[in-house]
């Protein structure tokens, strides 16, 4: 055969399998399921709408189909980030929605326009999907600008919600190319993920107090009447200004052919109910009443989104009103309650719960009934906590229920904490677990020792890190063979080996912990012995009950913050407590006296310091996420929270210090060298003590040597689905998602 003729073989056989090859993927194309939507007479494309008072869908059968919306909300960043930021990549996107799919929900809902990677993420996700994972758009409004100005109408902030509605819909569409800018989304949005929309969610949880005063200043603003959306005659001035966005949002989807489902943010401070028991005026001030706003020529229909948690406002524990109805255990179950009274006033409207549920953290910050607070419950806790509240939504006749959160969040803050994480723009380099805002996501977002390390009283697994990871100190302490110091985002790690098995019904181990001049000497707990310097705090190894942090009465936070000094709230008998050390304590409630509120109430707070024995362990009976010790044999193992320790920011070594407080209201912070441990032992029979002074009645700290450590910029941190995932998702199993009728 002659070269040419080879060559001109050569080419119709490679031709030939091109066609073959695109033959088969073409074939394998066309056989892959293909999304049905519904298309209205105008050629309006539809897959959502509302009806009455049902969401539905339109299923592969061609019919419409009423739907129960069971979803998490997602967040745009990870640890060691601020929103803004935007570092998630479309791993991070495509790994979360297997699992969120796996989980049995059917939507995301995001806050903000993500970057273009989650849309085209999402559409590659969703490919030859049967039951794709859809998405709900939120909207961000000018929160900030909205809250300084007390007033929707002020200049420009119209203007800026809806150039941000301008970005979200062509975001969605893939028809955007957004240039970069500082905290915001931005690039080429070239992927149409519109047929995966299930809905837009137009705006922020709205400030009360601008809400009030938005409403007496333009109190003769005319009835706004839009294409598809319009205002009542009832409607509050700010409702207009809704209405208007609301509008604004559709008139700008018809343009890409599709209609969707509408909402706006709303949340129990703004309901459309009364609370005769609520304390506090402004939880209560005022109204934005979905009902108010009416879509024209709109098939995709309206409903009402609330967040509503079991702990917020005070009313879910105070107002007598919603003590009507007892769950199982014969507790009032007032989210229930209230769930039933919100819904009755909707009865031609869908209404769908869009945030709701706990997290799994050590601090706690509002109190709710039957044990539903914000805070201090392990992953066990949280999943059983998020569920019943998920089967509550469901059966008061909700369209839809949408977890808060995806994932754990470690820049976020909660009200008790925020005086002490200073400085407050390094909140994300660090996970403190007594502020529970950073822990409601069903996947944990652990610090970087967590994979390495188990909680389990054996150190064998410190063997494996890094030699320059571990300090260890052999002093010459009776009884204590050598101490092993490590430390990650969110513990101080430290391993004792002993001389003798732990017995606490026998023994008492306690390290004191120093990082500043001043403090106070531990007295009854090393009787007879002085250090050279005070204690901030002492860490109690014995049984179970007396197993805690204490920090020390000069030093203590929540003294300082709330006592004489501060506001002034405590009660007597803490605030002249005698005892050097004081049990540690979060406020959880301030007090509320008239006429600032409408009844009295105390100030209320919980006892955070406890240190639990268990295990971190997978699958043993005491594992408990909350685990701080455990004792095994010779060994004793056990990690303490940064903020027990007193530090502000462990990734910079600032720990709160013990000056004045600024204005009666502002802690400061002091760069340290790091924290000396000292270690002792008590014979509970004999009282004799084992400390690393030995036979003398003093002892210099500055002969001991400090555990230091490198001030970090990047954080490490693993992923892991808690044991609430999978107590949500037999939630989510349990629920069906269609109706069959």
């Amino acid at each position: 055969m002659s070269r040419q003729r080879r060559r001109r073989w050569l080419l119709t056989v490679l031709t030939g399998a091109v066609v073959v090859t695109g033959g088969i993927f073409a074939g394998w194309h066309y056989m892959l399921p293909k999304l049905v939507t519904y298309t209205a007479e105008n050629g309006t494309e539809m897959k959502f709408k509302t009806d009455g008072d049902r969401f539905m869908e339109y299923g592969p059968d061609g019919t419409w189909r009423e739907m129960f919306v069971k979803g998490v909300n997602l967040g745009a960043t990870s640890p060691g980030h601020y929103p803004g930021e935007f570092p998630l990549t479309k791993e991070d996107y495509l790994r979360w929605f297997q699992q969120i799919e796996d989980l049995g929900a059917n939507v995301i809902r995001v806050y903000t326009v993500h970057e273009p990677i989650f849309y085209s993420a999402l559409v590659e996700y969703n490919r030859g999907r049967e039951q794709p994972l859809y998405f709900i758009q939120g909207i961000w409004s000018p929160e900030e600008e909205l809250i300084e100005k007390q007033d929707a109408y002020a200049a420009h902030i119209e203007q800026t919600f809806k150039q941000e509605i301008e970005k979200a819909v062509s975001a969605v569409y893939g028809d955007a190319d957004i240039p970069a800018k500082q905290g915001e989304s931005s690039g080429k949005y070239k992927t149409n993920a519109g047929k995966y929309l299930m809905a837009w969610h137009v705006g922020t949880e709205w400030d009360p107090a601008m809400v009030d005063n938005t409403n007496a200043k333009h109190a003769d603003v005319p009835q706004y009447k839009g294409v598809h959306f319009s205002a009542s005659p009832e409607a509050s001035p700010f409702e207009n200004w809704l209405a208007e966005l609301l509008d604004h949002t559709a008139v700008l989807e018809k343009k890409y052919g599709w209609e969707h489902p509408m909402t706006f943010t709303n949340w129990v401070t703004t309901d459309v109910l009364d609370h005769p028991g609520e304390p506090l005026y402004e939880e209560d001030l005022v109204s934005v009443d979905a009902r108010h706003i009416q879509p024209e020529a709109w098939q995709g229909g309206y409903f009402a989104a609330y967040h509503v948690y079991p702990y917020y406002p005070d009313l879910f524990h105070i107002d007598k009103t919603l003590q009507t109805i007892k769950d199982e255990n014969g507790e009032y179950n007032t989210y229930k309650s209230y769930l039933r009274k919100l819904k009755a006033e909707f009865s031609d409207m869908p209404v769908m719960i869009t945030e709701y549920g706990v997290p799994s953290s050590l601090g706690i910050s509002h109190l709710g009934m039957g044990g539903r607070n914000q805070g201090g419950h392990n992953e066990v806790e949280q999943g059983d906590i998020d569920a019943s509240l998920t089967q509550d939504i469901y059966d008061e006749g909700y369209s839809g229920a949408i977890v808060f959160m995806w994932q754990d969040e470690w820049f976020k803050k909660t009200w008790n904490t925020m005086p002490l994480e200073i400085p407050a723009d390094r909140r994300a380099y660090w996970l403190n677990v007594l502020t529970n805002e950073k822990m409601f996501g069903l996947l944990a977002m652990d610090p970087g020792k967590q994979e390495q390390l188990t909680i389990d009283g054996s150190l064998d697994d410190w063997d494996d890190l890094k030699d320059e990871e571990v300090t260890t100190w052999q002093g010459q302490v009776d009884g204590i063979q050598e101490m092993k110091m490590t430390h990650d985002e969110a513990y101080l790690y430290i391993g004792l080996t002993l001389d003798q098995p732990f017995e606490p019904a026998k023994t008492v181990l306690r390290i004191g912990t120093d990082t500043l001049a001043g403090g106070s000497q531990p007295d009854k707990l090393l009787p007879g012995r002085t250090l050279s310097d005070g204690l901030e705090t002492v860490i109690t190894l014995g049984q179970d009950e007396e197993s805690q942090v204490e920090i020390a009465k000069d030093y203590d936070f929540n003294q300082r913050l709330y006592g004489k000094e501060g506001y002034d709230m405590l009660p007597d008998q803490q605030s002249d407590s005698a005892d050097p050390f004081h049990p540690w304590n979060l406020a959880v409630s301030l007090r509320m006296t008239p006429p600032d509120t409408r009844s009295a109430q105390p100030f209320m707070n919980e006892k955070v310091g406890t240190l639990k024995r268990g295990t971190t362990a997978p699958g043993q009976s005491d594992t408990d996420s909350l685990t701080a010790w455990q004792y095994n044999g010779y060994q004793v193992e056990m990690r303490i929270p940064w903020m027990l320790l007193g530090f502000g920011d462990p990734s910079s070594l600032q720990v709160i210090d013990y000056g004045p407080l600024k204005n009666g209201r502002e802690f400061s912070t002091v760069a340290v060298e790091g924290v000396t441990l000292i270690p002792w032992l008590t014979d509970r029979a004999t009282k004799k003590v084992s400390w690393p002074g030995g036979e003398q009645t003093t002892l210099d700290l500055k002969t001991l040597p400090v555990y230091s450590w490198q001030p970090w910029e990047q954080v490490q941190y693993s992923e892991r689905l808690k044991i609430s995932y999978e107590k949500m998702k037999k939630s989510y199993e349990k629920i069906p998602s269609f109706q069959i009728e």
